[in-house]
């Protein structure tokens, strides 16, 4: 079985569509969460999980969007909560609402979560990756949160994170996702990265016409 992952959209429609574009046929796409928060896409990348049909876990800003406001939150990140607040619909927040902190996929072997197991709201970088995390019967832990691309390898399964599909953090600013092959006979598991270029002007051009802080546009050009 072959799935898709997706992480960190954050509102960023151009780099979902070129991640989509990109990915080979899969089965099934996985988003270890953060739909929302920043970009100035809210809605439609909403809409585009749903109708991906994607297992998707709660992100810190989905929570921030559909909860606390982004309690504890800087300024650019508060701002794209307010707007993300503004532009969707009660039916996408209640969708936001209703997401878990942590979904199991095919037949428990794969481990979705955001920032950590033991707490989504964790930053877990691929240095910190350990065996440990992997649960009984895990064969691949897929987190998110730290925006940085990583897949560490172990005797005992895979700990993966995409990167960033609308926002990387680890000094590329082509748009990232992941491919991860599950052999069901053999019991192995797979995780190809991969990162595809986008029209990162046109976020910064959205941006500016939102009225959001400019950085959350301009820093997507050097993946900081």
């Amino acid at each position: 079985m072959r799935f898709g992952v997706i992480s960190d959209i954050h509102g960023n429609l151009p780099a979902l569509e070129a991640v989509c574009e990109a990915m080979p046929p899969v089965d099934r796409v996985l988003c270890p969460g953060d739909v929302v928060g920043y970009n100035p896409w809210p809605a439609a990348c909403v809409d585009r999980l749903r109708e991906l049909g994607a297992v998707t876990v709660r992100g810190n800003h989905d929570r921030a969007v559909a909860f606390d406001g982004g309690r504890g939150f800087n300024a650019m990140a508060k701002a794209g909560v307010r707007y993300a607040r503004e532009q969707l619909g009660e039916a996408d927040v209640e969708w936001l609402r209703s997401l878990p902190t942590e979904q199991f996929v095919a037949d428990g072997r794969v481990h979705v979560v955001h920032g950590h197991p033991e707490d989504p709201d964790r930053y877990t970088y691929p240095r910190e990756f350990a065996a440990s995390m992997l649960g009984d019967g895990v064969d691949v832990l897929l987190l998110g949160h730290t925006h940085v691309q990583g897949v560490r390898r172990f005797d005992d399964g895979v700990v993966c994170n995409p990167g960033s599909v609308g926002q990387p953090r680890d000094g590329d600013p082509k748009a990232a996702f992941a491919v991860l092959d599950l052999d069901e006979n053999e019991g192995t598991a797979t995780v190809e990265t991969h990162r595809v270029s986008y029209d990162v002007d046109r976020v910064v051009e959205a941006v500016d016409e939102a009225g959001l802080p400019r950085e959350i546009g301009t820093r997507l050009r050097s993946g900081r």
